[in-house]
């Protein structure tokens, strides 16, 4: 059976999210980011990067970053279309998503804080690192949102592997403060993957995202 390696909340929810989409059976091993520890021990000897997400595959070979996994979860289940076959034009268009989600999106959350013990989290808990973030990040989500108009997923009608990684980005972006009412169609494909029984699922192991908000600041 698979191992996926998870942080509550982190980028690895998107995996978690699309395993349950694809119908994979897999093990849920929870990692502490802060400490670098999961269940057995030392997770840096899981993933030498110390970061999540990690899957460990049935023949013990071992994948690492988001796009990769989600990637080949997708592959594992085809009859759920969750990226195209290869070769199909579609394909490239959907990991032009996950490419643009995972470098322009998922890096600009994270400030240096991360990296110098501020923060044990992979979010910012200063209203100054915050606000910084929100200056990078708006922009962005401004772009997706314009896509998404007359759209309910990023690729159309149909849930793709981008959907999950975009849905957490927003749950991201709810826990630093920022305000989605101006991007209709976010709020409106938040709302809809939000209610789809993989994400509940994946909530219910993990929890609900919790506000890093700085105490006294009013959540948006």
């Amino acid at each position: 059976m698979l191992n996926l390696f998870y942080a509550a909340g982190a980028s690895s929810m998107a995996a978690h999210i699309l395993l349950h989409e694809a119908g994979v059976p897999f093990r849920a091993e929870r990692v502490d980011l802060a400490n670098k520890t999961w269940a057995q021990g030392d997770y840096h000897l899981i993933n030498p990067k110390s970061c999540v997400p990690a899957l460990t595959l049935e023949d013990g070979d071992r994948l690492t970053e988001c796009l990769a996994i989600l990637t080949w979860i997708a592959d594992q289940a085809p009859e759920k279309n969750l990226l195209a076959a290869a070769g199909e034009r579609r394909r490239y268009h959907e990991l032009e998503w996950l490419s643009f989600i995972a470098t322009d999106l998922h890096k600009n959350f994270i400030t240096p804080e991360r990296h110098n013990g501020v923060a044990a989290n992979f979010l910012s808990r200063t209203a100054e690192g915050q606000a910084q973030t929100r200056v990078h990040v708006a922009p962005r989500l401004a772009y997706v949102d314009r896509h998404l108009a007359g759209r309910q997923f990023l690729m159309g009608d149909a849930f793709t592997a981008p959907d999950a990684y975009l849905f957490v980005m927003l749950t991201w972006a709810r826990r630093i403060g920022l305000d989605l009412t101006p991007w209709a169609h976010l709020q409106a494909f938040a709302a809809r993957v939000a209610a789809r029984d993989s994400v509940q699922q994946t909530v219910a192991v993990e929890g609900p995202p919790h506000s890093l908000r700085v105490a006294g600041d009013t959540p948006a």
